[in-house]
């Protein structure tokens, strides 16, 4: 409306966007892309000759990126999916227990589609994590499912407690059916990545209290922190051998809208279900044939995300290159914002361990929650749009993740460049400071 403000940009740090912030595109993967959009290109000498017959093979397998696909996603592609999974976890992978989706988010919404039935005490009961990233929440309840919550340990890392599960499911038998439990490593809005042994906990819980998994693994490349390694449930699974990797039933989930991609655009994913009954299995394969199949531009770029160039060919050098770029901007970036943050009083910030978020506890003052009660808002909200009008800087409230009662949050994205990154988490922390001392 022209009313002047004490900044000149935005600073989106709400979503994890990475190419709305500024990271550059992968070259081989846009390239590879291109070619299959605007097959002429295949005829100009710049693009390097693996470029080529990989977009040759994909154009040869779909007939084109403008027809629909089979449902379940390109064969070729899923047989690639199949073999990253493979090398991965060491464990055999089908390609017919692969079903690419429009990014993650729409893989998940299938399952729990599978999964819910049921009316007042014997409705599915779906186990999330609080904080929790708000896809979950907002699905069970467009599909009238029971959301039952499970806090993760803030002062440990925001560790998962298998007594908190028990607890969860316990209080849920009491009103509905429990079901599913959906894990999110590493975490989102947490920036935390679990170790072998708790997922070994969470699958053992799991296979006692006939829990199907959902493992929402998206930031799996996105691990940062000393010591913190990313295992995927299949493969812990698989080494737990029977009576666990013959009955525990799992899907799990992975996208290019993040990792070292950030082709969010794109809208590209898939699930890999584990242990699923044959019939259950062939309600999915309807079940997705209902939206026809997932983009093929993304199905494409998907395909080099899981098959990338190997050593010897000629994109290899410049692929890892842009690769180890973005990793290790990303590690840098992610031990910057725990610094700055920790340094200022009535702030604490828990290490970014992986993903693209940082998660810090804020303290508020009595007054200041009193001025957002009167303006009817949560208080973590109330800050976070002082900060706005105040600062440009635009955050997410943890009310809108879950939190537990009487604490505060905001969600952050590491992925600014690490200039401005480091401008934006200076200017946050004063304004921290001077919010505090108005409202002391």
């Amino acid at each position: 409306q022209g009313v002047p403000k004490p900044f000149t940009e935005v600073i989106k740090a709400n979503i994890g966007d990475a190419h709305a912030m500024g990271q550059k595109p992968i070259t081989f993967l846009r390239q590879v892309t291109a070619l299959c959009l605007y097959p002429e290109l295949l005829a100009n000498s710049t693009i390097p000759e693996d470029a080529k017959a990989r977009a040759r093979r994909l154009l040869a397998a779909c007939g084109g990126v403008g027809s629909y696909s089979a449902s379940p996603g390109i064969p070729l592609v899923r047989e690639n999916v199949a073999r990253f999974l493979q090398r991965r976890d060491g464990v055999p992978a089908r390609a017919n227990n692969v079903f690419l989706s429009t990014g993650a988010s729409d893989a998940i919404v299938s399952i729990l589609k599978l999964l819910v039935s049921g009316e007042g005490r014997s409705r599915t009961g779906v186990l999330v994590p609080i904080p929790q990233y708000p896809l979950y929440s907002a699905a069970i309840a467009e599909l009238s499912a029971v959301q039952l919550n499970y806090y993760l340990d803030e002062e440990n890392c925001w560790a998962l407690d298998v007594a908190e599960l028990r607890r969860a499911v316990t209080e849920g038998r009491r009103h509905c059916c429990p079901r599913v439990l959906c894990i999110i490593n590493p975490g989102n809005p947490t920036g935390q990545v679990q170790s072998h042994q708790c997922i070994k906990d969470v699958i053992k819980f799991a296979y006692e209290e006939k829990l199907f998994l959902m493992a929402d693994e998206v930031y799996q490349d996105n691990i940062y922190a000393k010591g913190s390694a990313f295992h995927s449930f299949k493969k812990v699974l698989f080494e737990m051998g029977p009576p666990y990797s013959e009955v525990v039933e799992l899907a799990s989930f992975h996208s290019v809208s993040k990792g070292f991609m950030g082709e969010c655009g794109f809208r590209s994913g898939f699930v890999e279900v584990v242990n699923m009954d044959p019939e259950v299995q062939q309600e999915l394969n309807k079940l997705v044939s209902v939206r026809l199949c997932p983009p093929v531009p993304g199905q494409v770029l998907l395909d080099v995300v899981v098959d990338p160039p190997q050593p010897g060919d000629p994109s290899y050098e410049l692929f890892m290159t842009e690769k180890q770029e973005v990793l290790g901007a990303l590690a840098h970036k992610a031990r910057l914002t725990e610094e700055i943050f920790n340094r200022v009083p009535g702030i604490r910030c828990n290490p970014v361990q992986g993903a693209m978020y940082s998660f810090p506890r804020i303290e508020l003052p009595p007054r200041a929650r009193a001025a957002a009660e009167a303006q009817g808002q949560a208080p973590d909200m109330f800050f976070c749009m002082k900060l706005l009008d105040e600062t440009g800087i635009c955050v997410v409230p943890g009310s809108g993740f879950g939190q537990r009662e009487g604490t505060f949050h905001f969600r952050m994205t590491i992925l600014p460049p690490t200039e401005k990154l480091q401008i934006l988490l200076e200017k946050l922390s004063s304004f921290y400071s001077k919010f505090v001392k108005e409202f002391s």
